[in-house]
């Protein structure tokens, strides 16, 4: 290549586009695992989906409460759509607010004991509020492990980012020294989307208290899932009013797409008027904002749905540590099984697939810790669908001598 050719390359943005061959070469070898084709659900209340006109045993969703599939938050949002519309073409500021908007964050804000609650069109757009909280001479401290969206929205902001490593709070408490003068605010997740593990916010809000810093709680994965009535790691660790902000996802446990913040009513109202993701981005879409409502209404009235979603979780956990495969310790619904070998990964996922009809997710790094299987389990699962996958693994791991 002449020097003039490579010099030109160089230059080019979408060089690294054209280098960019890994999800190529794995499409070569019918080993892709991304973009699957989904033609709805079997029935309502079931844990199966339709893919290429065949039923398939979902294991792969973030529906914990199997919400999405409940005839009552269904006919919610199509009584939304018949008296809202599909959209509001416009932002919250301007003309996209709903009378259903203020309802569900008085009544959000109520769930988990805060005195206000703001919400977004879309869970990755909630955590950009930190982008606002987190200004010139100020700092955030991340988890290492945090959600991409936390790392997006703190990297946005003008304040400087300092990373923890994992639930580790001997590292955590050596930052703080450190910055035990400067405005802070410490964020994790509370259930870690990917290993499923809890952060210890107990420990965490001790810290906080000990060096003034304020501390927020990402409970995108633990709402609806852990603690006495639902609202996540923080009300499960017993430190919920110790919490600063809480922030939460819809689509999860609510079955539906968007999230809040919620905290002091100081805090929202500065976070309404300085968010860009809030500010600039249309209003919550009124069928959505329906779903989450009811999907609200039944996390409070219907514990007994949490109570088997952690049951039917435990049991396919302990079966396959019995069996012998890597699994990640933890109580939650997200059980990931190590598979360290890429190819060999993707090859469990295809036959759990294509042979035993179930879906699951194969994660890669640096996406989680390992490379992984990650299995996530929902209330409508029953203890005969645990025993359908755990038997499906064990054939599969013994094949590639996983076990």
């Amino acid at each position: 290549m002449s020097e003039k050719s490579q010099k030109t390359e160089r230059l080019d943005i979408f060089q690294k586009c054209y280098a960019f061959t890994k999800p190529s070469e794995f499409k070569k070898m019918g080993l892709y695992p991304y973009f699957k084709e989904f033609m709805g659900v079997e029935t309502e209340n079931s844990p199966y989906v339709i893919m290429d006109g065949e039923k398939v045993l979902m294991f792969g969703s973030n529906n914990y409460l199997g919400l999405t599939v409940d005839p009552r938050v269904k006919e919610a949002a199509i009584d939304a759509i018949k008296r809202y519309g599909t959209g509001n073409s416009g932002s919250r500021m301007l003309n996209g607010t709903l009378d259903i908007h203020l309802a569900l964050e008085e009544e959000l804000a109520e769930f988990v004991e805060k005195e206000s609650t703001l919400i977004f069109s879309t869970g990755f757009m909630t955590n950009g509020s930190l982008s606002a909280l987190i200004t010139r001479k100020e700092f955030g401290i991340l988890d290492k492990n945090v959600h991409a969206s936390i790392v997006n929205g703190t990297y946005s902001s003008f304040g400087e980012i300092k990373r923890f490593r994992h639930n580790n709070m001997s590292d955590l408490e050596s930052l703080l020294k450190k910055l035990v003068d400067e405005p802070k605010i410490v964020v994790v997740d509370g259930v870690f989307s990917m290993e499923g593990d809890i952060a210890p916010v107990d420990k965490l809000a001790e810290l906080c208290e000990k060096y003034n810093s304020r501390l927020y709680v990402d409970e995108a994965h633990g709402l609806g899932v852990l603690g006495e009535k639902g609202v996540g790691a923080s009300e499960y660790c017993g430190v919920l009013d110790k919490v600063d902000i809480i922030m939460g996802t819809f689509s999860k446990s609510f079955a539906s797409t968007g999230g809040f913040v919620a905290g002091k009513k100081d805090v929202i109202e500065y976070i309404k008027h300085n968010s860009m993701p809030f500010i600039y981005s249309a209003s919550m879409p009124a069928p959505s904002v329906a779903a989450a409502r009811k999907a609200l209404e039944i996390i409070k009235n219907e514990p007994e749905r949490r109570k088997n979603l952690l049951k039917v979780s435990n049991i396919i956990r302990d079966e396959l540590k019995r069996a012998n495969f890597k699994v990640y310790e933890g109580i939650t619904p997200i059980i990931p099984v190590v598979i360290e070998d890429e190819v060999i990964l993707c090859k469990f996922f295809q036959d759990l697939l294509v042979e035993e009809k179930i879906y699951t997710n194969p994660i890669f790094m640096p996406a989680a810790e390992n490379n992984m299987i990650r299995i996530s389990c929902m209330a409508i699962h029953n203890e005969e669908h645990a025993e359908i996958l755990v038997n499906s693994m064990i054939k599969i791991g013994k094949k590639y001598n996983l076990i």
